[in-house]
């Protein structure tokens, strides 16, 4: 089947394995450098959006075995622009209690081994663009999510009870953390925790894609002991099942961001154009 383009993309985390009825929407196997990728193509919001499940539509892939890279130029393959992720995370701050929709801003990396560039050396292409090595790049992360769909975000999601300012801690996983290390990140200055947002985030930014993410506080982590909440300790079927509960407000949210974007959007460049396109045209793995 032939490839749909489409500008913007929904990344779904924990929870959110489909997103369009699959008789209006087509599969494709994305062959890329880095291993294949499946993206689901359809429409979200009025427009033709590329939908791809990070953990597998049957929650298969373990957080640090998932294929970052493939997903993200898989993505950029079909021309996407602009990245809508959904995300769950535990609350370490008292001020994000589950049921807490966050718009995450910050990230603090704690995750290990996992492949977190495109740009692993050789000699550069230089701004005279061209095929070959993309070199070596430094990507600009003060504002690892898009300021600008940030914004839109927040706007879209104006009628919501929604954190629009968050910093997310990236651990390994697939563990939960323990309680001491709850309370360090708090000490820190995060307000969540998650296992999949690094290197997603920066992987398409050196792509020169926009990224804005929406999280689902499902539980206080570790750092509060039962859940503050509910009088019931952390575990995956807590997460998951408040997943289940709290599914069709997610979808909402990320169809309302969607709806927002305007079609003229354009990303930050952060990376040289010449460098992204020496990546994107890479002879693909088979």
């Amino acid at each position: 089947m032939p490839r749909v383009p489409a500008s913007v993309a929904v990344i779904g985390g924990s929870g959110l394995y489909s997103l369009f009825d699959p008789a209006a929407s087509a599969r494709h196997r994305i062959e890329t450098p880095y291993g294949a990728a499946d993206v689901t193509t359809g429409e979200l919001g009025g427009r033709t959006v590329a939908f791809l499940t990070r953990h597998g539509v049957d929650h298969s892939v373990p957080p640090h075995l998932i294929n970052y890279r493939a997903n993200i130029w898989a993505l950029a393959s079909l021309g996407v622009k602009a990245i809508v992720s959904s995300a769950a995370v535990g609350g370490v701050s008292p001020d994000y209690a589950p049921g807490t929709l966050v718009l995450t801003d910050q990230y603090i990396d704690r995750t290990w081994g996992r492949a977190d560039t495109f740009y692993d050396g050789g000699a550069s292409t230089g701004s005279s663009g061209g095929a070959g090595s993309a070199g070596v790049q430094h990507l600009a992360s003060a504002d690892p999510f898009d300021p600008a769909l940030h914004r839109i975000a927040a706007e879209a999601l104006s009628h919501e009870d929604v954190r629009t300012s968050g910093t997310v801690v990236v651990i390994q996983g697939p563990r939960f953390s323990t309680r001491a290390e709850s309370l360090w990140f708090r000490a820190a200055g995060a307000h969540t925790v998650n296992m999949t947002l690094y290197p997603e985030v920066p992987l398409a930014a050196e792509l020169n894609i926009g990224t804005v993410n929406l999280s689902y506080v499902t539980d206080s982590d570790a750092g509060v002991a039962p859940d503050e909440k509910t009088g019931e300790e952390l575990s995956a079927e807590l997460v998951f099942a408040r997943l289940r509960e709290a599914q069709p407000r997610i979808v909402s949210a990320i169809e309302a961001i969607v709806r927002a974007l305007p079609e003229d959007y354009r990303p930050r460049t952060l990376i040289d154009p010449a460098a992204v396109a020496a990546v994107l045209e890479q002879a693909v793995a088979r």
